[in-house]
């Protein structure tokens, strides 16, 4: 494998923005259930991806930025609770790994990456969500995520095709 490394990004200047733009158009289009059904442009993607990085540059939430030989191959966001009851929870948002780097462990890297960010952030536990469906759970259960609840058809990709949005949570 390539070198491979995750970073914990506080500041996203244009042209990181733009890379993180492509990539989240990108793994959308490629099916991933990353917030969005395809098709997507990145007119789509652009005011969530600026709502995300608005939490990040308030210094709340931080993004996760995977690299692979210094590229942009990835991104989770982690995002802190504004309740003082919760401060050691984090909940972590739109794990994506680009399309042309999957299958080469590299979904594991970001979440590993991630799983450091929080423990260095002082976050004790991290919780998700991901849509039913997609087998995706399967994946946080191997890193030792563990269901904890589930929203029956919360999620419509479209009509007639609910999917429940599946709750879960993991210690650090």
């Amino acid at each position: 494998m390539s070198a491979a490394v995750v970073r914990s990004v506080t500041s996203v200047d244009d042209p990181l923005r733009a890379e993180l733009l492509r990539c989240w158009t990108d793994v959308t289009n490629a099916g991933g259930a990353v917030g969005f059904v395809p098709p997507v442009t990145e007119d789509d993607v652009a005011p969530l991806l600026d709502k995300l990085l608005e939490g990040v540059h308030s210094g709340r939430d931080v993004l996760a930025l995977l690299e692979v030989d210094g590229a942009t191959a990835g991104f989770a966001s982690v995002v802190g609770s504004l309740s003082p009851l919760r401060r050691h929870w984090g909940t972590v948002l739109r794990v994506q790994v680009h399309p042309s780097r999957q299958g080469q462990g590299l979904g594991r890297v970001l979440m590993d990456g991630v799983h450091r960010i929080a423990r260095e952030r002082g976050w004790e536990f991290l919780h998700l969500t991901t849509r039913g469906g997609t087998g995706v759970d399967g994946f946080y259960r191997g890193l030792g995520y563990r269901e904890v609840g589930r929203l029956p058809g919360a999620i419509r990709v479209a009509p007639g095709d609910d999917r429940d949005e599946i709750v879960m949570s993991c210690p650090l």
